[in-house]
């Protein structure tokens, strides 16, 4: 499918997992992507494959996220879609009983922050062209709770929920629609250094995925890829679950 030919997509955190899977489903669809990240050899690697570009930029800094978007702009003329997917877990966040200030700033600012930066700096190019696509990556997370906490994570996640919800309704008559994304545990590298980490803590994980598996990168990918193009153009300031059917459970499949 060709739906988003002539478009183009903004993907932060894209050289890696979720968004380097959705800037390669992008592409496949016709859109020309451009890889929002830090990792500069892999971005630069991975843009160049796909024929895009790639702008190195630090998602909690709103000097480099209005560069990335007037790049962005100054180079195609446009932004269509913008996939704020950028995020951590760090192993410091943990329980709020042991969880430090710092630790609990750091994640906001990158998990949350950063999509009112990128929201906040897109909307206005949307705005002018008077249409526009965004998804920010919320969890499953944010409406569940978890005795294996990670307490900033999961705040920052509800943040992205709510804060998606808003815009959404706020901007629907100008043709900008904004929905969260909210994934089940996906198998990439942050979920794969948890195995090894602490395979016990990730096998309470997968006892509560009716599926009974982690999901695929590309999984997600694809239902990013419907919320970009006009397939879900009656869908704003929504939560689009993709979980596996993890929040629908109550008792799993032996």
């Amino acid at each position: 499918m060709q739906r988003l030919e002539g478009r183009v997509a903004v993907v932060t955190g894209g050289a890696s997992g979720i968004g380097l899977a959705t800037a390669r489903r992008f592409t496949s669809e016709g859109a020309t992507v451009v890889i929002a990240d830090l990792d500069e050899p892999r971005g630069e690697r991975y843009a160049g494959e796909l024929g895009g570009l790639y702008v190195k930029v630090d998602v909690t800094s709103e000097q480099e996220v209005q560069n990335l978007y007037a790049v962005t702009h100054d180079t195609y003329g446009r932004i269509d879609i913008a996939f704020n997917n950028a995020g951590i877990s760090p192993p410091d966040d943990d329980s709020i009983l042991t969880t430090g200030l710092e630790a609990w700033k750091r994640v906001q600012d990158v998990n949350l922050t950063s999509v009112y930066l990128c929201c906040k700096h897109v909307i206005p190019y949307m705005q002018a062209a008077g249409k526009g696509s965004i998804i920010n990556t919320a969890s499953f997370v944010a409406r569940m709770g978890a005795a294996t906490s990670q307490i900033s994570y999961t705040a920052s996640k509800g943040g992205v929920l709510a804060m998606s919800r808003e815009l959404g309704v706020q901007f629907a008559r100008e043709g900008i629609r904004v929905n969260a994304l909210s994934p089940g545990p996906v198998n990439t590298p942050l979920l794969q250094e948890l195995f090894a980490k602490d395979p016990e803590r990730a096998a309470r994980r997968l006892v509560h995925i009716p599926t009974g598996r982690f999901a695929e990168p590309e999984e997600i990918a694809a239902a990013v890829a419907f919320l970009a193009s006009d397939d879900s153009s009656f869908i704003t300031a929504a939560e689009f679950l993709v979980d596996g059917g993890i929040s629908g459970a109550y008792v799993t499949p032996q």
